[in-house]
């Protein structure tokens, strides 16, 4: 609690001598390079940027790599061209993009990733328990399945925050003797293909009791499985989403999501850029943010 109380400060002393500096000096421009825009996480992400950025009156450039990290090494010299003093950076590639790193920091930039941290000389980082949220879930899904049967893992990119959600989850189910894992497949964090993956599970599995998603997208495309198979199969996710949030309080095979908060990760970032940017020397180079569960109980009163 200390910790994230000391965070806090750093962030409104930052913010606080921004509203000071920048009505005096040119508009602060701040660079914004996202993994996807097609995900209402990222796009919450985006709206408390915008809201901060014209809070201090600031410049935002905002570009989507679609998961393609050459487009966002492109994007981000883009945006060194354009001048811009801040670089929050969600990497599609955490290594493919340090050569992105490596340049903006060259042109004295300070650099934050959020959500997934990147290579290089990246400045701080700001995500997510993510092992914490892999572990919620499946505990909430050993627990669902009276700690027995079999389940399964729809995976996604390889990406840290994917990797440690993984972690978590297999972990959690190693603590329930009579809870076998026997499938882990790629969904891609896509509804369409996690669909047809999922689909894929039910029929190779006649005992197949639940599954785990590593976000709320793939999630949505393994319920629509679910639902078409008539299978009694209980599911669990990561984000907290709100078509996966409605899902669980509406008391489908959906239970349970281990809510992120996209928003405040965005502003603790932003605070953080702020806070080196005005010459604070003891800004901490990680900050990791709590994770909550949402379930039947407490769905109907969750949102980002």
């Amino acid at each position: 609690m200390k910790h994230l109380l000391k965070t806090a400060s750093i962030a409104a002393l930052a913010i606080a001598g921004a509203h000071g500096a920048l009505a005096q000096d040119a508009p602060l421009k701040i660079g914004m390079t996202f993994q996807e825009m097609n995900n209402p996480y990222f796009v919450s992400m985006q709206e408390a940027l915008n809201e901060a950025a014209a809070d201090i009156g600031a410049e935002v450039v905002v570009t989507d790599a679609g998961h393609d990290v050459a487009k966002q090494i492109s994007d981000v010299e883009d945006m060194l061209q354009q001048g811009i003093d801040i670089l929050l950076l969600n990497p599609t590639d955490s290594a493919g993009v340090e050569s992105a790193v490596r340049m903006a920091k060259d042109q004295g930039v300070i650099v934050v990733a959020v959500d997934a941290n990147a290579n290089g000389p990246v400045d701080s980082f700001v995500g997510s328990k993510n092992r914490d949220a892999g572990y919620k879930s499946c505990s909430y899904l050993a627990e669902a399945l009276g700690g027995q049967g079999e389940v399964a893992i729809l995976d996604g990119i390889p990406v840290v925050p994917i990797l440690e959600r993984v972690e978590g989850c297999k972990a959690a189910l190693d603590e329930h003797e009579g809870i076998t894992l026997v499938d882990t497949q790629n969904g891609r964090q896509d509804r369409s293909v996690a669909l047809g993956v999922v689909e894929n599970m039910i029929q190779s599995h006649a005992d197949l009791a639940g599954i785990f998603s590593v976000n709320d997208g793939g999630a949505m495309g393994a319920l629509a499985a679910i639902q078409g198979s008539g299978r009694d199969i209980k599911l669990t996710s990561v984000d907290g989403a709100p078509e996966a949030v409605k899902a669980i309080a509406d008391g489908t095979a959906f239970i349970q999501t281990t809510a992120q908060f996209p928003r405040d990760q965005i502003r603790v970032g932003l605070g953080m850029a702020l806070a080196q940017h005005w010459g604070a020397r003891v800004v901490p180079t990680e900050v990791p943010i709590d994770v909550r569960t949402v379930d039947a109980e407490n769905a109907a009163d969750f949102s980002w």
